[in-house]
């Protein structure tokens, strides 16, 4: 991390309850979660474009409901991280609802939109010392991709089919009503520190 990231960084983080606390290693730290962030967007986009393909956009729920936390508990078993996907509009509540330290990142992202950046590639970490100890903390933006909209798109538009399993599976769903390359959450890794 630059050094003019890492005052950035000290400044932004002086909002977040945690406290950010700065070490040394965190561009490979960074680069490790990059790599396993990337593992996992082939891993779920790949089952999911051959779900969709072979059974439309209702077989791809069933990947996003099944598959996807298997995937994240996979990996976070296989890094020792915990590895996830976080969204303050949540499909599932049990799944995925942001901690404060989280929330705070999304709404960076958020207004790093606003003032022109892409979500694509967009991410942000630090090293937080929280009550359970030191843990470097990194997310990455999940732009929301055209044929993502078969299921998360504008509640009217759904197939539906879609809608109808949507509201089986998820009665208090807020995951829908987006436009390609909004915001949909972000990937999110804690990885603990010694």
């Amino acid at each position: 991390m630059s050094k003019f990231r890492s005052l950035t960084v000290l400044a932004l983080g002086g909002a977040l309850a945690a406290g950010p606390v700065f070490a040394g290693g965190a561009d490979s730290r960074e680069a490790e979660a990059k790599a396993a962030v990337k593992s996992l967007m082939q891993q779920l986009g790949g089952e999911l474009k051959q779900a969709m393909q072979e059974g439309g956009p209702g077989a791809g729920i069933s990947v996003c409901t099944e598959r996807a936390p298997q995937i994240t508990a996979e990996l976070s078993r296989e890094k020792g991280w915990r590895v996830t996907r976080v969204s303050d509009q949540v499909r599932n509540p049990l799944l995925g609802m942001p901690d404060a330290w989280e929330q705070e990142v999304l709404a960076k992202f958020r207004q790093r939109a606003a003032d022109g950046a892409s979500y694509k590639g967009m991410n942000y970490s630090e090293v937080v010392k929280e009550p359970g100890g030191r843990y470097f903390r990194y997310m990455q933006a999940i732009p929301l991709q055209g044929q993502c909209l078969a299921c998360h798109g504008p509640k009217e538009q759904l197939a539906p089919e879609v809608r109808e399993t949507l509201e089986k599976r998820y009665p208090h769903d807020q995951a829908t009503g987006y436009s390609a390359g909004d915001l949909r959450g972000a990937f999110s890794i804690k990885r603990p520190l010694e």
